[in-house]
C-alpha cells in the first residue's frame, strides 16, 4: 500500500509498512474489521477509532514479541518491529486525530 495524500513523512512511511502486516494478522482474527480498515486505508480516509486503537495495541504487542534478539527471548516469524516503529506508528495515529 502506498502512503496516501502527499504525506511522505517518516511516520507515514512506517504506517504504510506496518499496516499491511497488521491487516494480514487481523484477517485471521476479525475479517470484518480488517476489511473495513483496508477499504478506509486504500481510500485515503481516517481509520475508525476502534480500529486505530486495535492497530496501536497490535504494534505494541508485536514489539514485545519481536523486539528481542536471539539471546533475550522469543522470536516470531516475519519482519522485526522495533520500539521506534511503535513510536512512529503511535505518532502517526495521533496526527490522524486518534488517542493512543
Amino acid at each position: 500500500m502506498d502512503v496516501h495524500h502527499a504525506d511522505a513523512s517518516p511516520d507515514a512511511r512506517t504506517a504504510a509498512r506496518l499496516l499491511p502486516l497488521w491487516l494480514a494478522e487481523a484477517d485471521q482474527l476479525d475479517p470484518g474489521a480488517a476489511e473495513t480498515a483496508r477499504r478506509t486505508w486504500e481510500a485515503g480516509g481516517r481509520l475508525p477509532a476502534d480500529i486505530a486503537q486495535g492497530l496501536a495495541d497490535w504494534v505494541t504487542a508485536r514489539v514485545n514479541v519481536t523486539g528481542f534478539n536471539r539471546d533475550e527471548g522469543p522470536t516470531r516469524p516475519g519482519p522485526r518491529i522495533t520500539v521506534a516503529d511503535k513510536e512512529a506508528l503511535h505518532r502517526w495515529l495521533r496526527e490522524q486525530g486518534h488517542r493512543v
